[in-house]
């Protein structure tokens, strides 16, 4: 058996399609169906259901898949321990995030890359939390930024990041009132511009208003980050974005950030890998950066003033008037 022949086997149970499987390995299609024929008379079993095209795995194939991608993982891995002990890391950390925490992301990155120049990083920020959490446990990704429920732990190894807060986003007063603070059932009475349900961030959204009683009730709902912050500048919806955008994204103009309370809803953002060892050498190299960082104090310390009324800026965390530049 070669890890060409799981390469290929991977390939096609990925693709569900042997010539996009040949074309995603960089080989014929007949060169691979034969090496994937080869392997299957190694094993003595049927891998593949075929007819004129591909109708799907055996059992037999879907035990194998799960083998093939670990096997490959620790393949992987151990190329790169022996290049790491030559020249340090030089491979490609793979790292997903959902939307909503992808404008922290530059953050443990940055840290990762000043500590291990050579390396790569490659970020893919729109998949939701289940999504996140199958491509960790199928070697898919080497690390994930997001939050992770209990019932997701299994098989993971999780660090704390930082913690999330929550802030109502308006532009202007004819909504929402100049003030530092706003309950989460006065803001469910708004016009609001929220993430879709499939999102884990909506869902917090979602338990925060039904906490004090209410219901969310968008009348706009995105997949994009970057669209909320466009329906709001329109002056017509509100959303709620998490306090850590002000840091990457800080409000401008009429837009301001106002603070929700009752509740004080917040949620534990991790950073996870897989719990294999050694496992990805990657991986391992961004657990230990980012065991080493305390994103909290960093986004106390650059928080900005978020709400303003008159000429003075009203820190809405700490409550306290802050002077602003300019001000009669």
């Amino acid at each position: 058996m070669l890890f060409r022949q799981l390469e290929y086997f991977v390939a096609v149970a990925r693709e569900k399609h042997f010539a996009r499987a040949a074309d995603a390995c960089f080989v014929s299609q007949p060169a691979l169906s034969i090496a994937v024929a080869k392997l299957e008379r190694e094993l003595n079993v049927t891998l593949i259901n075929r007819g004129h095209n591909f109708e799907g795995l055996t059992p037999e194939g879907e035990r194998l898949v799960v083998w093939a991608k670990r096997i490959l993982a620790e393949h992987d891995a151990f190329k790169a321990e022996v290049a790491v002990m030559r020249s340090g890391i030089t491979g490609t950390l793979r790292l997903g995030t959902g939307p909503t925490v992808s404008t922290t992301t530059a953050l443990p990155v940055a840290a990762f890359c000043a500590m291990h120049p050579l390396a790569r990083v490659k970020v893919c920020s729109r998949l939701s939390s289940a999504e996140l959490v199958r491509q960790l446990r199928e070697f898919e990704l080497d690390a994930a930024i997001a939050h992770f429920g209990p019932e997701e732990l299994e098989g993971l190894e999780v660090v704390p990041l930082y913690e999330e807060q929550y802030v109502l986003l308006v532009s202007g007063e004819h909504l929402v009132p100049a003030g530092p603070t706003i309950t989460w059932a006065e803001a469910a009475q708004l016009p609001l511009a929220l993430l879709t349900p499939d999102m884990r961030f909506r869902q917090f959204i979602n338990d925060a208003f039904e906490t004090c009683g209410t219901v969310a009730a968008p009348q706009v709902e995105t997949d994009s980050v970057a669209s909320l912050c466009a329906y709001v500048g329109t002056g017509s919806w509100a959303s709620v974005v998490p306090h850590t955008w002000l840091d990457s994204m800080p409000v401008t103009g009429p837009t301001r950030a106002v603070r929700l309370v009752a509740p004080d809803t917040r949620a534990q953002i991790s950073v996870a890998i897989h719990a294999a060892t050694p496992g990805s050498v990657a991986a391992r190299a961004f657990r230990n950066v980012v065991a080493g960082l305390s994103l909290d104090e960093a986004f106390a310390a650059t928080r900005p003033p978020v709400a303003v009324a008159c000429g003075t800026a009203v820190d809405p965390y700490e409550r306290q008037p802050l002077a602003v530049s300019g001000a009669d």
